[in-house]
């Protein structure tokens, strides 16, 4: 029976100094603290990034073949053990071939690779803050087509000031697909509308959104107070100023904030036809419009811990528990006994990703 042990475990209880996991055929069977001097890592359990446009070079929405490959390789150096492949605003009849290769790469996992949970679609039905999504293509929701999904959706991002946004969230909530609000320049009570309806999360908290003013507290004032719904963010310190991630910690229940990476392919390939660029820590369109993110999820968690005052506990639990209690995987998110063996080994001093494992077997480091 595989025993992990390191100078810090983080499990939803507390951080065990030192601690050790127990491990049989991919499932964690023990957690606990012990003695003596062990490996100065800290085991968390491995991270699920509910927003993955692309990576380094390769799009999600082109990628085929080897591809799948190379992503699982560069999520697992970053201690992602499960993801939901993003794709972006398009035209309507443009969604079936990349969502076919998706469905196709997760039911096909040989070997311990990352899980798949299920698309994410952030758009076509978004609003008035489309930041880099093409806006001859932002549509009002077209609820015949919603119907038509495939299974493989797990989450859609769209407006809530939009036509037919609450017809939409109802229908998706209804099949248990997660709705996100998102590229939305919606009022607070638009916002609580959606919400109503069935709206569970907010996309990348503070981009792509009305702010908050105090006369229009906006889709941000919405996410702030609203304790029934969860935010994500991209803490890439570009985005969101640290100051203003600390007050989303702060206003949100434990249970109520995602990390996301909102990662897209920067480096050549398909974006680089429509103008990304890297420049001042994150990609660009030519005008410098934000256009996703360069950052890992491990360094996301070094940033609100370094930067942002938040407890590492917290930070893990915002990349790992709180996303996966979100897709609905009660088997995976936290060290206990019963859970799936899916676990990061981070560095003490970086908190970046030195180890990953997939169901017991070590796939990093």
């Amino acid at each position: 029976m595989p025993v992990l042990a390191a100078s810090r475990v983080v499990t939803a209880e507390g951080i065990l100094s030192p601690g050790v996991v127990e491990v049989d055929d991919g499932v964690i069977t023990a957690v606990g603290a012990t003695t003596g001097t062990m490996p100065d890592q800290i085991l968390v359990p491995g991270f699920v990034d509910l927003q993955v446009n692309g990576i380094d070079d390769v799009d999600v929405a082109h990628a085929a073949g080897t591809d799948w490959d190379r992503l699982d390789a560069l999520l697992v150096a970053q201690g992602v053990t499960t993801w939901c492949p993003t794709l972006v605003t398009a035209p309507l009849d443009h969604f079936a071939a990349p969502l076919g290769r998706i469905a196709a790469a997760a039911a096909c996992r040989p070997g311990p690779r990352p899980t798949i949970a299920g698309a994410h679609l952030e758009g076509p039905f978004i609003g008035g803050k489309p930041g880099a999504h093409p806006a001859p293509f932002i549509v009002p929701p077209d609820l015949d087509w919603l119907t038509t999904l495939p299974p493989v959706v797990r989450l859609v991002t769209l407006a809530a000031e939009v036509d037919g946004a609450l017809e939409a969230v109802r229908l998706l909530a209804d099949r248990d697909v997660l709705v996100s609000i998102g590229h939305t320049a919606a009022t607070i009570d638009q916002c609580r509308s959606a919400i109503d309806a069935g709206a569970r999360l907010v996309t990348h908290g503070y981009n792509g959104m009305s702010g908050l003013d105090h006369r229009q507290p906006g889709a941000v004032g919405s996410f702030l107070t609203d304790d029934r719904v969860a935010v994500s963010l991209i803490a890439d310190l570009v985005h969101v100023h640290p100051a203003a991630l600390e007050v989303a910690f702060r206003c949100k229940p434990q249970d109520r904030v995602v990390l996301v990476t909102d990662a897209v392919a920067w480096r050549g390939g398909h974006v680089a036809d429509i103008g990304i660029h890297f420049e001042g820590g994150a990609p660009r369109m030519a005008d410098g419009t934000l256009a996703g993110s360069a950052v890992s999820l491990d360094r996301a968690v070094a940033n609100v811990v370094n930067h942002c005052g938040v407890a590492l506990d917290r930070a893990v639990a915002a990349a790992s528990t709180n996303p996966s209690a979100l897709l609905g995987l009660p088997d995976r998110g936290v060290l206990a006994p019963g859970r799936r063996a899916d676990l990061a080994a981070l560095d003490p001093a970086t908190l970046t990703c030195q180890a990953t494992w997939i169901a017991g077997d070590q796939v990093y480091g």
